[in-house]
């Protein structure tokens, strides 16, 4: 599979925009097996992170504030996607990527996982219960292993689960075999500009399946449902967590998880996959088994065996008498509502970080219901939204720093009740991103 991206890539006046963990491993990979020139762009010095570049005499490197300014002349931009082209009129430009690449040559054994919150966690099971059934797969994309990381490796039979997110679907005009979108939301919108343009960009994971391919998504989430329509040519397949009887359609009746009447999953079933939005990240991953025609019993056995991801709904451990959890993915007020929502007896929550632009009102409302008795909240977010909470039973503790919010939660949360970090808003602002916060506040909880 990778000679056809070398083919692809031969002979082309060819670019790297953005020299991060994707952007090096594309050097890599081209460097391996060709000495053809190169050009890389980024905004930082690359030269002195990266001296291997400077010995490389095929290779020109392009840097500086301005740096976006020098993408003319090029047949092909191999473009990262952290690299946030917003505020420049791309569309004349010949951007390419490693996940455009990969579809373009074998989408047929691709599997694509997106939405604003979720994607990790089911790209992991899905990717679980294909190993667990026997298969040679590999999980990719934005999860945190760049696509061509692992791309010498692929077999004719080899099953690619990419999470892939919004930048990565900015740009591609090709879309996988098996596509999911599960949820919807407001995000990033720092670096798309609007909502509208971050769904659109979601939505291109859907935007070119032909008829052979799927397209799931949840029925009872907006404004998800009301994006289908017939311009998407892939097999519709519904999910949703109302009692829905439809063909192709995943539903809930009863307790049980069931599809084109069968029976596929009980969600009384102890896991250590907790709450209403991985129901949903289950529902998913069981749906995708029936499309592949894979044995329900392992798929099931995966399910029960998945730890959860580190970050998202963490349980850090207790600390004289309180239960820490740490849920630093909860970058989106949603996602914070689903984790009060999914573990009991939250006494203090510890919320806030960088505005992006985000309406917060259905946090605002949840927690001026009085939930919540502790309220920690940290710039700038959380102080915002704190002078909007009304409700007298509520106590507000505004702070600075995680530090701080970590020493006030030991102070005011009460024994064998749960403290829980969980920001519905970015870390960007005091940390390079939420596992970087994450790990801060495991550390606090641990050691002060």
């Amino acid at each position: 599979m990778y000679h056809k991206i070398l083919e692809k890539l031969e002979g082309k006046n060819l670019a790297i925009l953005g020299f991060g963990m994707e952007g090096v491993s594309s050097y890599q990979f081209i460097r391996k097996y060709s000495s053809m020139p190169l050009t890389i762009l980024d905004k930082k010095n690359v030269l002195e992170t990266h001296p291997e570049l400077a010995a490389d005499e095929k290779v020109t490197v392009i840097w500086g504030e301005d740096y976006l300014d020098h993408l003319e002349g090029f047949d092909l931009i191999l473009k990262s996607p952290g690299v946030i082209t917003k505020d420049i009129d791309a569309s004349h430009l010949p951007f390419t990527s490693q996940l455009e690449l990969l579809l373009e040559v074998d989408r047929e054994h691709m599997i694509g996982i997106t939405a604003t919150k979720g994607k990790s966690t089911t790209s992991s099971l899905v990717y679980q219960a294909l190993k667990k059934n026997g298969y040679d797969a590999y999980l990719l994309g934005n999860i945190g292993k760049p696509l061509f990381a692992e791309i010498e490796n692929f077999q004719k039979d080899t099953w690619i689960v990419v999470e892939m997110s919004a930048l990565q679907l900015e740009f591609v005009k090709y879309s996988p075999h098996i596509a999911a979108i599960l949820n919807l939301y407001q995000d990033h919108l720092d670096h798309s500009g609007s909502v509208k343009h971050y769904h659109e960009n979601k939505l291109n994971i859907f935007k070119y399946q032909k008829e052979e391919d799927y397209r799931l998504y949840f029925q009872d989430i907006e404004p998800l449902n009301s994006y289908m329509n017939d311009s998407y040519l892939g097999k519709p397949y519904a999910m949703s967590l109302a009692e829905n009887t439809s063909l192709n359609t995943t539903s809930l009746i009863g307790n049980i998880v069931t599809l084109n009447g069968k029976a596929l999953y009980d969600k009384t079933t102890k896991t250590a996959l907790l709450g209403e939005h991985n129901l949903r990240n289950i529902m998913t991953v069981l749906t995708i088994s029936e499309i592949l025609g894979l044995d329900l019993a392992k798929t099931k056995e995966a399910i029960l065996e998945f730890k959860p991801l580190e970050h998202r709904m963490e349980f850090v451990g207790e600390y004289q008498g309180i239960l820490y959890y740490n849920d630093a993915i909860a970058t989106i007020p949603e996602a914070t509502i689903s984790a009060l929502k999914s573990l009991e007896n939250v006494n203090t929550l510890i919320f806030g970080g960088m505005d992006r632009g985000i309406d917060y009102q259905s946090l605002i409302d949840y927690l001026n219901e009085g939930h919540v008795p502790n309220l920690i909240c940290m710039p700038t977010t959380g102080h915002k939204i704190g002078s909007l909470i009304t409700n007298p039973s509520v106590s507000l503790y505004k702070v600075m720093t995680l530090s701080e919010a970590v020493s006030k939660a030991k102070e005011v949360t009460k024994p064998k009740t749960i403290c829980l970090l969980s920001p519905a808003a970015s870390s960007y602002e005091y940390f390079k991103n939420f596992e970087e916060k994450g790990n801060a506040y495991k550390n606090l909880v641990k050691n002060s």
